[in-house]
C-alpha cells in the first residue's frame, strides 16, 4: 500500500507542484538508479533510463491508483524501460538465479503487491552494495592519486563511469590495449577482494563481470 506520505506527495504532484516533483525525485532517484545500474552494463545509459522512468510515471498519472504501492509502480516502469534499453542495444539476455527472480518480482509486482517490508529490505541491500563498491573505488583511486598515476585514474573513469571499451580507452589515452587490459584486471581483482571482505557477492555488480 502507498504510505500516507507518498499519497500526499502524489496529490501535490498531480497539481504540478514543482516542489513535490523535486521531493519525488529526491525520495526515489537513488533507489531507481541502483536498480537500473545493476541491470545495465552500459552505465552511460543509466541516467537516461531513470529519467525515462520518471517521464513514464508522469504519463501514467491519469491512470495511477494510489492504492498501489508507489515504489512498486516506479520499479515496474523502470523494469520496462530497462528491457526497452537492452533491446535497443541488442543485448537482451536470458537471466537466471537471483537476478531473474528479482526481475520477475518487479515486473509482476502490480498483481502480487509485494509487501512493503520486502521492498524496504531490497532497497537497503542495494544501498549497502552500492556503498561498499563506492568505498572500494574510492580507496583504489586514492592509492593511484597518491602515486601520481593520473593516467590510470582517467582510464578507470573511462572504463567504469563512461562505459568505454578497452580499445577506445587505449586510443584516447595513447596506451596499448594490453596496458588497459592489465589495469582493468588489477582493478577488478582489488574490487573483488574488497567486496568479498565486506561479505558481499561481486556477482551483483555487472561491471566486475566479463
Amino acid at each position: 500500500m502507498t504510505t500516507e506520505s507518498d499519497r500526499l506527495l502524489i496529490t501535490r504532484v498531480r497539481k504540478n507542484d514543482q516542489a513535490a516533483w523535486a521531493e519525488l525525485d529526491k525520495r526515489y532517484r537513488g533507489r531507481l538508479t541502483a536498480y537500473v545500474r545493476r541491470r545495465l552494463k552500459d552505465h552511460s545509459s543509466v541516467e537516461d533510463v531513470v529519467q525515462e522512468t520518471f517521464i513514464g510515471f508522469n504519463n501514467s498519472l491519469a491512470n495511477y491508483d494510489d492504492k498501489r504501492d508507489l515504489q512498486t509502480w516506479l520499479f515496474t516502469i523502470a523494469a520496462h524501460k530497462v528491457t526497452d534499453q537492452l533491446r535497443k542495444m541488442g543485448r537482451l539476455r536470458y537471466q537466471t538465479g537471483a537476478d531473474a527472480d528479482d526481475e520477475m518480482m518487479v515486473q509482476s509486482a502490480d498483481d502480487r503487491q509485494r509487501v512493503a517490508s520486502s521492498l524496504a529490505r531490497s532497497a537497503e541491500q542495494r544501498e549497502r552494495e552500492e556503498a561498499a563498491l563506492g568505498l572500494a573505488l574510492a580507496a583504489l583511486v586514492r592509492d593511484l592519486q597518491a602515486k601520481g598515476e593520473w593516467a590510470k585514474v582517467m582510464a578507470l573513469e573511462l572504463l567504469y563511469v563512461k562505459g568505454w571499451g578497452n580499445a577506445e580507452v587505449a586510443a584516447h589515452l595513447k596506451r596499448s590495449e594490453q596496458d588497459i587490459a592489465n589495469l582493468k584486471f588489477q582493478a577488478k581483482k582489488r574490487l573483488h577482494d574488497h567486496l568479498t571482505a565486506a561479505n558481499l557477492s561481486p556477482a551483483v555488480f555487472p561491471e566486475l563481470q566479463e
